[in-house]
Parts: C-alpha cells; structure tokens; sequence
C-alpha cells in the first residue's frame, strides 16, 4: 500500500476519533447541566463517567416513556389547600404532619404520571426534571423512616416539613421559595390588604428570607 494511502487512512482515523471524543464530551456536559449534582453522585457511586452517561441516558429514556404530565390549576390549588392544612397540624402532632406530607408528595407524583413503586425508582424518574430537589426528598425520606423508628428529634421533623415542600413545590410548578415576591395591598410587595388571604405559598415563606416558615410544635413529645 502506498503511503499517501496509509496517511489518509490514519488521517480519517485520527478524525473519526476527535469526532467520537466531541460528541462524547457534549453529551456529558449535557447531562451534567441537565442533572446537575445527580451527575456526580451517580459518577462517584459508579466510579465512571462513562458508565454514569449510560444510567443517565437510560432514564431520560425511561421517563419519555411516561405519562408525565403537569397538573391542572384545579388540581394545584386542592394540593396547596392540602399542604396548607398539613403544616397547620404540625403544631400539635409534628410527626403526623411529616407522614401525612410524604403521603401528600406520593399523591402528586402519581397524579402527575409518576410511578411510585420503589424507592430508588422514584428517585431515578425524578431525577429528571427534578433533580435540584431530589436531595430534599432524600433527606425528608430519611426523616420519616427515622420517625416510625421513633429516633428524631422536633427539629428534625421541621427540617423533614422543609425538604417535602421543595420537592412538593418542585412537583407543582411553584416559583423557588428564594423567588417569591411578597403579597401587597396592590399585589405587587409589601403587607396584603386588610380582609384579603395571601395564597398558600406566600403564607408559607416571610419576605426576609429563602426559607420556609414551618410553625414550632408546641411542647411535650412528638407524636
């Protein structure tokens, strides 16, 4: 074979190569924006990159293969009217409250077309389109084993309320708690109108800060 023909061939080599490369690159970087620190958890579990760009791409597969859909307006306010009533019991009976918000999230979750069977596939599906929030379902998860296991302490239960409504708040479509503008009399900041109701969600989050209020138990044992 002449030279010039094996140069070409090493050329065309050498040029499939760069393209595989970039291709592989872009591919990871679009997987990283889209999952952001899931990308890296699922990398360090994996101890691969590669094999994490497979998993990854297997669930965006999977979840464009459900029914997933956002909920109505009729269907987000009953929600939010629940979750309103939810951490109003917290008062008196946190750990109630915690188990009746799980059970809350899993109803949005199946409502919207996710399946809810199996902890890590739940995990897996909502990683996503939620992936921003899925730590906050992971540590509220925690939270409620370590509540029927009787080891968690009040303020752990208000953490646990805290991490359900990011994830609760994800799974409806609300703005960040960071970004939610106070009500005012005219709508647009400030104090509400006297005889008007803020909505759910204003209530939950006071203007001076990104987290949520969860009102204190009152004192004694959690139930």
């Amino acid at each position: 074979m002449a030279a010039g023909a094996i140069v070409a061939i090493i050329v065309a080599v050498v040029v499939v190569l760069l393209v595989i490369g970039a291709l592989s690159v872009a591919r990871r970087r679009k997987l990283q924006q889209r999952f952001g620190p899931e990308y890296d958890r699922v990398a360090g579990e994996m101890n691969s990159r590669r094999k994490a760009n497979a998993e990854l791409a297997e669930r965006e597969r999977r979840v464009r293969g459900l029914d997933i859909h956002p909920l109505d307006e009729t269907a987000r306010a009953r929600y939010e009217g629940e979750w309103t009533a939810i951490q109003e019991r917290f008062v008196d009976r946190p750990g109630q409250a915690v188990a009746q918000a799980g059970i809350l999230v899993t109803s949005v979750m199946k409502d919207r077309g996710y399946p809810t069977e199996g902890y890590d596939q739940i995990l897996a599906d909502l990683s996503v389109e939620h992936a921003n929030t899925l730590d906050h379902y992971r540590q509220a998860h925690d939270v409620s084993l370590r509540t029927e296991g009787g080891t968690v302490s009040t303020e752990d239960l208000r953490l646990g309320m805290l991490h359900y409504r990011a994830l609760f708040g994800d799974l409806l479509g609300l703005p960040a708690e960071g970004s939610r503008p106070a009500p005012t009399a005219g709508g647009e900041g400030g104090t509400p109108a006297a005889g008007t109701e803020p909505d759910a969600a204003a209530t939950y989050e006071p203007a001076a800060t990104s987290e949520p209020v969860v009102p204190a138990p009152r004192s004694g044992p959690a139930r």
